[in-house]
């Protein structure tokens, strides 16, 4: 066996490990086209999972008051404002457009609240996306975090030892540590729901259905169709964002139908799972450390002739 081979880091526990007691794959697909940034998610999520409160504040470039996920915000409401551009400002533009978003903004100023009147408000529930090859459990040296029998990702706090291997490994930073006790949280996508046939808290308590929870695949085959109708209407920026299983972490548990590109978002655009290329580099490791020593005992053995 190569040493590469030795040293591959990869996620095996499921769905082999649970043989029949193995559940479908189970997800969210989440809407941005229709979040009205209302935060009942965040809220629900807070209530049922007895995250701690975390401090609020303003980014100054949003209404945004909860800024990104952490270990106190398993969801985070996203509030992007584009502004659109006005009279000599889009002249490059089509100029109906123009002068009916122009018009808009004299007659109902810029605080409006969908597309269309100067103003895009962006709005996206984000959360942790379940990774199928995930990082932050491959780096786990306790066990602490495990892939259970619905395919998703969870830390067992009991077990966590505050190591937080798993912080820097997690492409997209949500894993994080919890200040007060220096052990990792963030969403479990309401596990303990799962076992009892609910569905989590935040999808429940949506309620525009930008949230949606299911069987993973099925909910893929909804969002490809939630895209073409997207297209039809004119919005060709529409995308699906963490829907592919051949991206660079092989899929997400958690995706999303994005209206413009990911970084406007906060969201990394190819993220890659970080621990893909462990192997080649211990083993190029390995390499030159042999080499050193073949090295060494050639100039000692040499000395001494």
């Amino acid at each position: 066996m190569s040493n590469h081979k030795l040293l591959e880091l990869e996620t095996h526990s499921w769905p082999d490990s649970y043989g029949e007691s193995a559940e479908p794959r189970m997800g969210f697909f989440t809407d941005t086209s229709i979040c009205i940034g209302c935060k009942a998610c965040e809220v629900a999520c807070k209530e049922w999972n007895h995250v701690p409160e975390s401090p609020e504040a303003f980014s100054g470039k949003s209404y945004d008051n909860t800024l990104a996920l952490g270990a106190n915000d398993w969801r985070h409401v996203a509030f992007i404002e584009q502004r659109k551009p006005l009279g000599a400002e889009a002249a490059a533009e089509d100029l109906v457009q123009a002068a009916e978003r122009a018009s808009a903004a004299d007659g109902w100023g810029l605080q409006t609240y969908q597309d269309g009147e100067g103003v895009r408000w962006l709005m996206a529930s984000d959360v942790c996306k379940h990774c199928t090859s995930a990082a932050c459990l491959d780096v786990c040296p306790t066990g602490a975090l495990f892939r259970t029998e619905f395919g998703t990702v969870v830390v067992q706090e009991d077990v966590c030892n505050g190591c937080g291997y798993c912080v820097p490994a997690c492409p997209f930073g949500v894993i994080d540590k919890r200040e007060d006790d220096g052990r990792v949280w963030k969403c479990t996508l309401c596990y303990d729901r799962l076992r009892e046939d609910k569905e989590p808290a935040c999808a429940q308590a949506c309620p525009t259905n930008s949230i949606q929870f299911g069987e993973l695949g099925e909910l893929r085959e909804r969002a490809e169709k939630r895209l073409e109708q997207m297209a039809a209407a004119g919005q060709t920026e529409a995308r699906l964002y963490g829907a592919d299983p051949d991206d660079g972490v092989d899929g997400f548990g958690a995706f999303f139908l994005l209206l413009d590109e990911p970084e406007v978002y906060g969201l990394p655009p190819d993220p890659v799972v970080t621990t893909r290329h462990v192997g080649q580099v211990w083993a190029g490791v390995l390499a030159g450390a042999a080499a050193l020593g073949a090295g060494v005992a050639a100039a000692f053995l040499g000395g001494r002739k």
